[in-house]
């Protein structure tokens, strides 16, 4: 990983509106990071982005690592991946009230 350039506050802005909380992501390719867990079709929930620019996810397989935009390969989930996340959160509640 190269140094990485300070956004200004409006890009900062930019991605606050464009990764709210709560956006769904998911990681297109591997990590530059050694330590990380995360492989390729891995999602998270954005939790902020913070003063740098990071996006703070909560990982679905139980982790919490920081997403740089521009250095990570990554993208919103559409809204058809979407619906079929929340249809099959319904499905495994209903399963487990079974």
């Amino acid at each position: 990983m190269g140094s990485m350039r300070i956004p200004t506050r409006e890009e900062v802005e930019r991605l606050r509106e464009r990764y709210s909380k709560g956006t769904r992501v998911v990681l297109n390719s591997l990590l530059d990071d050694p330590y990380a867990k995360q492989t390729a079709g891995d999602r998270a929930t954005v939790d902020w982005v913070d003063d740098m620019g990071q996006l703070l996810c909560r990982w679905d397989c139980g982790s919490s690592l920081s997403l740089i935009p521009g250095e990570d390969d990554f993208r919103k989930l559409t809204e058809e991946e979407l619906k079929v996340e929340q249809s099959e959160q319904v499905q495994d509640d209903m399963n487990l009230s079974m």
